[in-house]
C-alpha cells in the first residue's frame, strides 16, 4: 500500500528509484530542529485560530518536545521512505500521539516549512559565521600591535613600491572582514522575515495570526508576499555571495602567506604545526593550510554559480528544483567557517623575519616616491618631478646605486632646486612618517586604526 502523504490521488506504487532520485532527507536532516520550532509556534496558532482545543495542543506539543529529545540525543530514525525532513518529523508525531498529528498540517505546505526552517537556520549559523569573523580580526589586531615596528616593502604588480608597516599589510584583511561582517548584519534584516501562513503558495484559507507566527519564533515580521515567500531564495544567494566574498579575501591572504614563506621572498615564518612535509623531500615545509584555503574558495564560488544557475528560469511560484538549493548551501557554509577558523590559527602563528624584511626594504629603490614628492615641495609639478625622478633612479640603477647613496653632485645634474635636506626624505621612517594622515601606513595612523579596531570588538560582543 502507497504510505506517502500525497498518495490519495495515485493507483500505482512509486518506482524505487524515483524514491531515491526525490529523497532530501540525507541532507536536509540538519533542519530537523528548526522544524520542531516552527511546528510547535504553528500549532500555538492553530490554537489561537480554533482549529485544535487546548487538549490537541498539549498532546501536539509533548509529542514534538518528545521528538526533539532524541534528534538532540541522536536516537531519532530518519527514513528514506518519507522522502524528506519534514514527513519525517509529522510521520514519527503519528506514531506518538495518532491521529491529532495530522491536524498540524492544517493549512500548511511543505513549500513553507522548508524556507521558514532554512532561515531559522542560516539565522543561527549567521551568529557562529559572526563570531568566527570576530575572532578572525581580533587575532589580526593582537598580531599587528605585536610587530608594529616592522617595515616591509608594499606592492602594486608583485613589484616593489613603496615602505608599509607590517601591520598596515596585515589589517587590510581585518577592514575587509569588517565589511564582510556588515554585509550579514544588513543581509539578516532580509533573512529574518516569516514565511510561514502563505501555505502552497497563495496564502493559507485559515484564520492564522502572521504576526503571532513571526514574534514566536523571532522573526522580524511576516514576508508580505506568499508567492514571493515560497518560490524566493535571494536569502540565500546572498548570503553565497557573501561567503564567496569572504573565501576570495581568504584566498588573497593565504596565496600572500604562500609567496612571503617562499626562500625567494622568506618574509615570515609559519609554526611547524600550521605546515605539513613532503614523502619524498624531507627538506620541505610545505603551507598546506594556506594552500587549502585557496583551493576550497574555488568550491565556495562554485556554489554560488551553482545556486545561481538553479534559479535561472524557475516560473513562480514553487518548483521541486529548489530541493537543491541546500546542499551547496550547506557546503558552502561549512567551507568558509573552517577557512575562517584555519585562517585565525595562520594569523596566531605567523612570524614576521624582521631582519629580511630590514634588507630587503633596502631594494627596489622604495623610496622613489619620496623624491618626486620631496621635488614638489621645492615647486616642480609632480609630473615634472615624476619625470626627473624616474632619471634619478634609471641613472642610479644603471650605477648599480641606492637613491641613499648618490651624492647631492649628482643629485644637482637633475635640478638645482635639490639641497642636503633630500637625505632627510631618504629613510623608511620619514617616509611612513609622512603617511601619518587617515588610512595611511604611518605608526602613528595605524595605531589609531588598531584601537579603532579594538572599539568595535568590544561594541561586537555587546
Amino acid at each position: 500500500m502507497n504510505t506517502k502523504a500525497w498518495s490519495g490521488r495515485f493507483k500505482e506504487e512509486i518506482d524505487t528509484f524515483l524514491e531515491d532520485f526525490t529523497e532530501s532527507v540525507s541532507f536536509d536532516y540538519v533542519l530537523a530542529p528548526y522544524e520542531i520550532r516552527a511546528s510547535l509556534a504553528y500549532a500555538k496558532a492553530l490554537r489561537k485560530a480554533q482549529i485544535l482545543t487546548e487538549e490537541e495542543l498539549k498532546v501536539i506539543e509533548q509529542g514534538l518536545r518528545d521528538i526533539e529529545r532524541e534528534i538532540r540525543e541522536g536516537t531519532f530514525s530518519f527514513r528514506k521512505e518519507q522522502e524528506d525532513v519534514h514527513m519525517n518529523i509529522e510521520r514519527a508525531l503519528f506514531e506518538k500521539i495518532g491521529e491529532v498529528a495530522y491536524k498540524l498540517h492544517t493549512g500548511r505546505s511543505r513549500n513553507e516549512q522548508v524556507v521558514t526552517d532554512l532561515r531559522l537556520y542560516l539565522a543561527d549559523e549567521a551568529e557562529e559565521l559572526k563570531n568566527l569573523i570576530k575572532s578572525f580580526i581580533k587575532a589580526i589586531v593582537e598580531k599587528g600591535e605585536a610587530y608594529i615596528d616592522v617595515i616591509m616593502p608594499g606592492f602594486t604588480h608583485l613589484q616593489h613600491a613603496q615602505p608599509v608597516l607590517f601591520t598596515h599589510w596585515l589589517t587590510t584583511y581585518a577592514e575587509a572582514m569588517t565589511c564582510h561582517l556588515d554585509r550579514i548584519i544588513e543581509w539578516e534584516k532580509r533573512l529574518k522575515l516569516c514565511p510561514l501562513g502563505s501555505s502552497a503558495f497563495a496564502g493559507t484559507g485559515f484564520p492564522i495570526d502572521r504576526d503571532f507566527l513571526a514574534k514566536e519564533l523571532g522573526f522580524l515580521a511576516p514576508i508580505p508576499h506568499s508567492i514571493y515567500a515560497v518560490s524566493s531564495r535571494d536569502f540565500s544567494l546572498e548570503l553565497l555571495f557573501i561567503l564567496s566574498l569572504i573565501m576570495l579575501d581568504l584566498s588573497r591572504f593565504s596565496e600572500e602567506l604562500i609567496l612571503w614563506l617562499s626562500p625567494e621572498f622568506g618574509f615570515i615564518d609559519l609554526p611547524d604545526r600550521l605546515c605539513t612535509g613532503s614523502s619524498i623531500m624531507p627538506q620541505k615545509k610545505n603551507p598546506d593550510s594556506a594552500e587549502l584555503i585557496r583551493g576550497k574558495a574555488s568550491i565556495v564560488l562554485g556554489n554560488l554559480m551553482q545556486h545561481l544557475i538553479l534559479l535561472k528560469n524557475l516560473p513562480l511560484s514553487y518548483n521541486r528544483d529548489l530541493q537543491e538549493d541546500k546542499p551547496p548551501l550547506f557546503q558552502a557554509l561549512k567551507i568558509t567557517k573552517a577557512s575562517l577558523r584555519m585562517a585565525t590559527l595562520l594569523v596566531e602563528g605567523l612570524q614576521p623575519k624582521k631582519e629580511r624584511l630590514k634588507e630587503i626594504t633596502k631594494e627596489g629603490y622604495l623610496l622613489a616616491t619620496e623624491v618626486a614628492d620631496y621635488l614638489v615641495t621645492k615647486g616642480i609639478p609632480f609630473r615634472q618631478a615624476h619625470h626627473l625622478t624616474g632619471q634619478i633612479v634609471r641613472y642610479a640603477e644603471e650605477n648599480n646605486r641606492k637613491l641613499e647613496d648618490l651624492t647631492l653632485e649628482e643629485y644637482k645634474r637633475f635640478s638645482p632646486l635639490i639641497e642636503k635636506d633630500i637625505y632627510q626624505w631618504l629613510t623608511l621612517e620619514h617616509a611612513l612618517f609622512r603617511r601619518n594622515i587617515l588610512g595611511g601606513t604611518g605608526k602613528k595612523a595605524v595605531r589609531a586604526y588598531l584601537k579603532k579596531l579594538r572599539k568595535n570588538l568590544r561594541l561586537w560582543e555587546k
